[in-house]
């Protein structure tokens, strides 16, 4: 799947069941030890078996921004995949490093592995991007194991746990803050993430053409809004955006006065001629829902919702 996305969706993969087993494993950044079995006790609690792959507490020898050298990572993510008693790859962190480790991943061994569920949001955009477009594959922009908002927030803990047991229960997707940047109401399928990930993404091998026929979030962190613009007006040029069908907009922390933020938006956006709405919460926030991504719905400014037309996993 190389062009487009279809109306119907993305594969979805089966839901949870009490007991399942699944793995942890760090494709981007270090890992805080204290952090991680913190998120392995909220997972157990909730009658998960969780499985920490081998080289999830590494960090590089000469570049300690990575969680472990590329091929350490690559080989955790590909055997927790293929590993038949794995119901899910949850990811433990962010920051940086997915992009670095994407091509060196086994495409023909995870690919005969059959769908199974990948969480993760933030530098994990690299891998719901190549899962998509690799393997026609669902996913879930969801909090990550070790991530500070899973560890205090109940209504993350909660969004996650609801999309992965009952994924019929939370099929509208929306906060209260939710308010149209440009009004009306659009179908198509879920797709994007992190801003930052999405523009590095453009021009590498297997990157997706556009977003034609989808409903695209986006969302950052720490980057000041004259980045935002350049990364925004890079996706506009390389067309990218051509046949968006509406754009969802997430958590835009440390990204300066949201005042300057929504200038840039506005400007970047409000000309496609497509519903945009803003303050979705989903990403690098407090109180972060879990977003499926591949998923057909409608996305309506007027009600400041996201409604799928079925369960993200079945």
């Amino acid at each position: 799947m190389t062009h487009g996305l279809p109306p119907h969706g993305l594969v979805r993969p089966p839901r949870l069941r009490p007991g399942a087993r699944v793995a942890v494993v760090a494709p981007s950044g270090p890992v805080p030890e204290d952090r991680l079995q913190a998120g392995l006790d909220l997972l157990r609690g909730w009658d998960l078996d969780p499985v920490v792959a081998p080289h999830v507490l590494d960090t590089h020898p000469a570049l300690t921004h990575l969680a472990g050298t590329d091929a350490d990572r690559a080989r955790d993510l590909t055997e927790a995949w293929c590993d038949p008693d794995v119901s899910a790859v949850l990811c433990a962190r962010g920051g940086y490093g997915a992009q670095r480790m994407v091509d060196l991943l086994d495409w023909t061994a995870i690919r005969a592995a059959g769908p199974k569920v990948l969480v993760g949001y933030s530098d994990v955009t690299a891998l719901h991007e190549a899962f998509a477009v690799r393997l026609g594959l669902a996913t879930l922009h969801g909090p990550m194991v070790a991530a500070a908002a899973f560890l205090k927030d109940a209504r993350t803990q909660e969004s996650l746990r609801a999309t992965l047991f009952e994924p019929e229960s939370v099929r509208t997707i929306g906060l209260d803050t939710a308010t149209a940047l440009v009004p009306g109401r659009a179908h198509g399928v879920t797709l994007g993430g992190c801003l930052a990930l999405l523009a590095a993404d453009l021009g590498t091998p297997h990157a997706r053409p556009s977003a034609r026929g989808g409903l695209l979030l986006l969302e950052d962190v720490g980057e000041e809004p004259y980045r935002l613009d350049r990364m925004l007006t890079q996706l506009l040029r390389s067309g990218r955006l051509d046949g968006v069908a509406a754009i969802g907009l997430g958590s835009w922390e440390e990204c300066g006065p949201y005042d300057e933020v929504r200038a840039v938006l506005a400007d970047r956006l409000g000309g496609l001629g497509v519903p945009v709405l803003e303050h979705m919460g989903f990403g690098h926030h407090e109180s972060a829902p879990t977003v499926p991504l591949g998923i057909p719905g409608v996305l309506d400014t007027e009600t400041g919702t996201l409604t799928l037309d079925v369960p993200a996993l079945r």
